[in-house]
């Protein structure tokens, strides 16, 4: 009896059928991920949205982005002192954020290229709009107007960012402006802040580590995550964000950056 058996040809045919459906089948699970991780981070973004209001409700004022303080906060500080400010930050104000929801504060689809960034919870996660969450002074060149008080639930509208996908733990207009008031400088990191995806961030002066996360975005089609001060969250293109320099100030600052 003839055997049956497969030519050279259908043999190459079957392989290449194979590697075609594996190829197929690993970047459908890639995309999958990548989805997974931005429904994550906006989880998390919500969470922390209503932590912040409901600090806001006790409190009758949303906790400060940033205090300089020679009392560590608990679990000591967080950063670099050649990079970052010594002191308290926002999430250092919330009920349980220094043990069990610590997880809360990091997004899972970041993407920084160097260990000490990885590792940071400042660098790569979440940040609070400074023009909300103001600190109690600020001596670097004009920025008074993140200075002070924070802001309570009455000053902001549905419309006014709170949190959102961010290079750095506190960020501001500043940060999604094409023409800043002044120039942002590399070295703190505060000063590199951006929005994940902004095409902007391809003229940033960035640390290094920060580029792919900047540049190409965090997630895909480079949407970002925000949380809202009437307690929304959305997830939408990066350039929503861009506050645009114009001869009469600055368009899309008010009321999503700047509420007043």
């Amino acid at each position: 009896m003839k055997r049956s058996c497969f030519t050279l040809i259908e043999l190459l045919v079957v392989i290449a059928i194979i590697a075609f459906l594996i190829a197929i089948s690993v970047s459908v699970l890639h995309v999958s991920k990548q989805r997974a991780r931005t429904l994550l981070c906006s989880s998390r973004i919500m969470q922390l949205t209503r932590d912040l209001l409901m600090y806001e409700a006790d409190n009758q004022t949303f906790p400060y982005g940033f205090v300089d303080s020679f009392t560590p906060p608990p679990g000591g500080y967080l950063g670099s002192p050649a990079h970052d400010r010594m002191g308290w930050w926002w999430f250092h104000f919330l009920k349980g954020y220094n043990d069990t929801k610590r997880t809360l504060l990091c997004c899972p689809s970041k993407s920084l290229n160097t260990i000490r960034l990885r590792e940071s919870v400042l660098h790569g996660n979440y940040g609070v709009n400074r023009s909300v969450f103001k600190s109690p002074y600020d001596t670097q060149d004009r920025k008074e107007e993140f200075a002070g008080i924070p802001l309570n639930s009455t000053d902001v509208t549905g419309g006014t960012l709170l949190i959102v996908d961010s290079g750095y733990a506190i960020t501001s207009w500043w940060h999604a402006a094409d023409v800043p008031p002044v120039p942002l400088i590399n070295g703190r990191g505060e000063e590199t802040a951006y929005i994940p995806g902004l095409e902007i961030n391809k003229l940033r002066s960035l640390l290094p580590g920060q580029e792919q996360d900047a540049i190409d975005g965090r997630h895909p089609n480079k949407v970002v995550n925000i949380g809202f001060g009437d307690n929304h969250v959305s997830t939408t293109k990066a350039g929503y964000l861009l506050v645009e320099k114009t001869p009469d100030g600055y368009m899309n600052k008010s009321p999503l950056w700047s509420p007043k």
